[in-house]
């Protein structure tokens, strides 16, 4: 019973839209900045290295090097706070956590690109290749 009623409490602080993305795609987080009366809205652009939580408690990481050094921050995904997500690039990761790229610099902190296009022609094969063949008695 208190399960239901901490959904039900929950269901109401999560965004109805939310950008949908993986680990290892590159994106941009707009934010929005409070100074003083005025609000502006900042981006932090970076590969996404670690998502966690479940439903309003949910979090991601975001790693990019600024000045020669890494910088991550941590960002709750349903925060009134984040004006919205964008996903610049997707990237090819087998981890549920990209943390190793904490201990690499330069060229070895590229991820390999996702190819939609590849994916794409390879779900439109034919199914039965084999059906295809030529019967063995055409080819005698």
């Amino acid at each position: 019973m208190s399960q239901k009623i901490l959904a039900a409490v929950e269901a109401s602080s999560l965004k109805p839209e939310v950008a949908q993305f993986a680990i290892g795609d590159t994106v941009d987080v707009h934010t929005r900045i409070l100074e003083g009366e005025k609000e502006r809205i900042q981006i932090f652009n970076g590969v996404v290295i670690a998502k966690s939580g479940a439903g309003s408690r949910e979090m991601f990481v975001v790693r990019r090097i600024v000045a020669g050094e890494g910088v991550e921050r941590k960002f709750p995904l349903h925060s009134p706070k984040i004006a919205k997500i964008e996903v610049k690039r997707s990237g090819v990761s087998r981890r549920a956590k990209l943390y190793y790229l904490r201990d690499r610099s330069g060229k070895s902190t590229r991820l390999r690109e996702k190819r939609e296009d590849i994916a794409e022609a390879g779900a439109a094969k034919p199914a039965g290749k084999k059906a295809a063949k030529k019967p063995a008695a055409a080819q005698a």
